[in-house]
């Protein structure tokens, strides 16, 4: 004897059945529950890769703040290094030609001149 199955009809699914879960009780789900796992675990996977997405695009831009500093920093001993270079070169141009560095440095003079001319009217 062949099974007959009847056809119950549902009620009609409404946003607030999909809010509060109800939609998980129906028997179209329960046949397919299998594709909704997979459905399920896809979405698991791209949120994990999302994430890790993030963490990459993290250290990607601090890695890019290291080098910006490290650029910065080596710009500025390279700065330096040739202002020493210049100083020692000048150094040795002063040696040669027999001048010497001072000990004391000049004093500096300053005239005041007075706004009377001494009596010249």
């Amino acid at each position: 004897m062949a099974k007959r199955t009847t056809y119950k009809p549902q009620k009609k699914l409404t946003f607030i059945d999909i809010v509060k879960g109800n939609f998980l009780n129906r028997d179209e789900i329960k046949n397919h529950y299998q594709f909704f796992l997979l459905l399920f675990v896809l979405m698991m996977i791209m949120i994990y890769s999302n994430h890790l997405v993030n963490q990459k695009i993290e250290t990607v831009n601090q890695l890019k703040e290291q080098t910006e500093e490290y650029k910065s920093r080596n710009a500025y001993a390279q700065s330096r290094l040739i202002k020493v270079k210049m100083e020692s070169e000048l150094g040795k141009e002063m040696l040669q030609d027999s001048l010497m560095t001072l000990e004391n440095h000049p004093h500096k003079l300053l005239i005041k001149l007075d706004s009377t001319d001494g009596g010249s009217k």
